[in-house]
């Protein structure tokens, strides 16, 4: 069972990392030009699939290993696991009914994108039980990247124009794209929020759990083992 889950991990991180590397030679190859790196990387649904593959990665090398991660490893999953459920909730309620103009130009890709590794890592989250339990008073941590990301974004908006999606554009106004990012941030809170309750289920690999686990602080500990509320 760890070798085959171990296994998954890095062929679902291949094929998402072949997905971008798809959709970047397919936007080359239709302008006649590289694109621009600021624009196609721009998008969170390529960070945060770039992040995917990162822990998935790592988390499967270190599952066939036997190895432990560092501390902050398991946030950093939960966090990732967070933001691509986002990822397809916003796919699925504001960009999938735009039809070609809300994804990605490789239809293989947009579904690997917006619909695989969006269900993929949340499901590997819930059942296979190779982290700890997270500490609710760290939930925080995953709005620290969506707020860089949005104030990027609003910055670069506002001086060229360019912004990944249609509902951050400035033409908008203040006050609905005020109401976006509040709804993105709270997206996003309430994803991490249901991270850090299911790493507290144990269904497959209950019994290794410890193989990738970090030693937390005995904070952590004692909070993880009484599922404190936040």
């Amino acid at each position: 069972m760890r070798i085959t889950i171990g296994s998954i991990r890095l062929a679902l991180a291949a094929l998402m990392l072949v997905a971008i590397a798809a959709t970047y030679a397919e936007t080359a190859g239709r302008t006649g030009a590289a694109p621009n790196p600021f624009n196609f990387f721009g998008y969170f649904t390529i960070q945060s699939n770039l992040m995917g593959i990162a822990v998935l990665a790592a988390s499967g090398a270190l599952l066939l290993r036997r190895r432990r991660g560092p501390g902050w490893f398991p946030y950093a999953r939960g966090a990732v696991v967070g933001y691509l459920a986002v990822v397809g909730l916003v796919y699925a309620v504001l960009l999938a009914p735009l039809g070609a103009e809300g994804g990605v130009p490789v239809a293989w890709a947009n579904t690997v994108l917006h619909i695989v590794s969006p269900l993929a890592l949340p499901l590997d989250w819930l059942l296979v039980a190779d982290r700890p339990a997270l500490a609710w008073r760290r939930l925080w941590v995953v709005l620290l990247y969506p707020a860089v990301w949005l104030l990027v974004v609003l910055v670069r908006g506002a001086t060229n124009g360019w912004v990944p999606y249609p509902f951050l554009a400035p033409e908008n106004g203040a006050g609905s794209i005020a109401v976006v990012c509040l709804g993105i941030a709270l997206a996003v809170l309430v994803a991490g929020a249901l991270a850090t309750w299911l790493s507290r289920v144990r269904l497959l690999l209950a019994g290794t759990a410890d193989t990738m686990e970090s030693r937390p602080g005995a904070a952590d500990a004692r909070e993880a083992q009484g599922g404190a509320a936040a």
